[in-house]
């Protein structure tokens, strides 16, 4: 939730153009609010002027002309300079360090250089060093073995949409359901421009980083947990300032992440798909979420149900790339109202129009696929394997793998998966595990 300087101005015009108009609808509401303002939180008021000179706004600047690329916040969590703040903040001068530099700047103006010692991308951190003529204090974090409580009031910190620091109260609603890795669940308004920034418990100690909000909800937003935090700050407090491209890093943290993410998946059975002649591999959903939908029951064409499940959490590695996750879909096609030869054009078309990559991306080589018919116990199947690699990322591929069957004349199963930022190894092994997991029903081949 950087903030970039063109989308700012849009939600600031936006913003004030939703008050005009609120205004212009309800005079009536706008004279009770001035005549009656609403309370203060004594709360929120004593945390913002506790921590005020803890909590900065980090700012991406392109060199050659000094003016922002981004805006993100953070702050001080050590006596000597140290700030934190998130990945995705300051990924364009990690990736490209001589096109950018970073600065930060306090609530009371102050501004200053900062220096890149350490970063996490799996957690989306990163910890940063500001040379300071003296002490601004930090911030504290709270004790691990302090379990939060749902309901538990929290208060977030930062600069959203470049407009001037706030504090936001929100709660502590537990820990992300189906996240691969652990994200606290808070019921607060995060805007872009205030990642990075802390979310403080009712007594000022840190309990998370603010990260990401849901565009498509209200009052949904999420917090990195302070464990990963300590972790990064700890290992780079004394690393020496990182001045060159990060790539080499970021790809060794995301083979680790690719190496665990494949490890739990393979570990996984197969659930069944609940359909009377197949099986199809449909994934448990631990570190997934699955959703599905059906034709109406009065479609007089073409018939199908359809399921896809994805891991709603990736790896920011920039602003045009995220990687490390998994979607696994299926469609299961009747056509017996068309017949023969209109199922089998339909059939074909829409196996071959799927999508596999684009020619002229920056990021990824094109794909390189390859087509097999494969024997699954007597079930013949449609098979084509992709792969395309990262330019910048060496050693990762993502992987496709589209499935069809082939023994019915009016029916049939498409699935896909689609495995991005694997090592060559774990996308064969991935495609082989996806292929296992198709064959008969037991009772079907009987």
């Amino acid at each position: 939730m950087s903030l970039r300087l063109a989308p700012a101005l849009a939600l600031v015009l936006a913003a004030a153009a939703v008050c005009a108009s609120n205004a212009l609808a309800q005079p009536a509401a706008n004279e009770r609010a001035a005549s009656d303002p609403a309370p203060v939180s004594a709360t929120a008021q004593r945390l913002f002027d506790r921590s005020r000179n803890q909590i900065v706004q980090v700012r991406t600047l392109l060199k050659a002309q000094g003016s922002q690329a981004s805006v993100g916040s953070g702050f001080f969590v050590s006596e000597q300079g140290h700030i934190l703040t998130n990945y995705h903040v300051v990924s364009q001068m990690a990736l490209a360090p001589e096109r950018y530099r970073l600065v930060y700047r306090s609530v009371d103006g102050q501004e200053g250089a900062l220096q890149l010692l350490a970063f996490d991308a799996l957690h989306d951190l990163a910890l940063v060093k500001a040379t300071l003529d003296a002490p601004r204090g930090a911030l504290r974090f709270r004790p691990q073995d302090e379990a939060l409580a749902k309901g538990e009031r929290l208060f977030s910190l930062g600069n959203p949409l470049d407009v001037g620091f706030a504090v936001l109260e929100g709660n502590y609603n537990g820990l992300v359901d189906r996240s691969f890795y652990p994200s606290i669940f808070f019921g607060g308004a995060l805007n872009p421009g205030m990642s990075g920034g802390p979310a403080l418990d009712g007594q000022g100690r840190v309990v998370g980083v603010n990260v990401a909000t849901r565009r498509d909800g209200q009052q949904v937003s999420f917090l990195v947990p302070s464990a990963p935090a300590i972790a990064l700050i700890e290992k780079g407090r004394d690393a020496a300032p990182i001045t060159t491209a990060v790539y080499p890093q970021l790809t060794q943290q995301l083979l680790e992440h690719q190496a665990d993410l494949a490890r739990r998946f393979l570990a996984q059975p197969w659930r069944s798909a609940g359909n009377a002649r197949y099986d199809i591999p449909v994934p448990q959903e631990d570190f997934m979420r699955c959703w599905g939908r059906s034709t109406p029951s009065d479609t007089k064409g073409l018939e199908y149900e359809h399921s896809q499940c994805d891991m709603e959490s990736r790896v920011f590695v920039s602003g045009a790339l995220s990687t490390g996750s998994l979607t696994v879909r299926h469609e299961t096609y009747d056509g017996r109202k068309l017949g023969t030869l209109r199922f089998a054009n339909r059939y074909s078309k829409s196996f071959e129009n799927e999508w596999f990559g684009e020619r002229g991306n920056k990021e990824i080589t094109p794909p390189q696929c390859t087509e097999r018919f494969v024997d699954r116990d007597g079930l013949p199947l449609r098979a084509v394997l992709c792969l395309t690699a990262y330019k910048h990322l060496k050693g990762l591929y993502d992987m496709s793998v589209l499935v069809a069957t082939l023994d019915q004349n009016e029916a049939g199963v498409q699935g896909r998966l689609d495995a991005r930022g694997m090592s060559f190894d774990n996308a064969l092994a991935l495609a082989d595990h996806y292929l296992q997991g198709y064959g008969w029903k037991r009772s079907a081949k009987e």
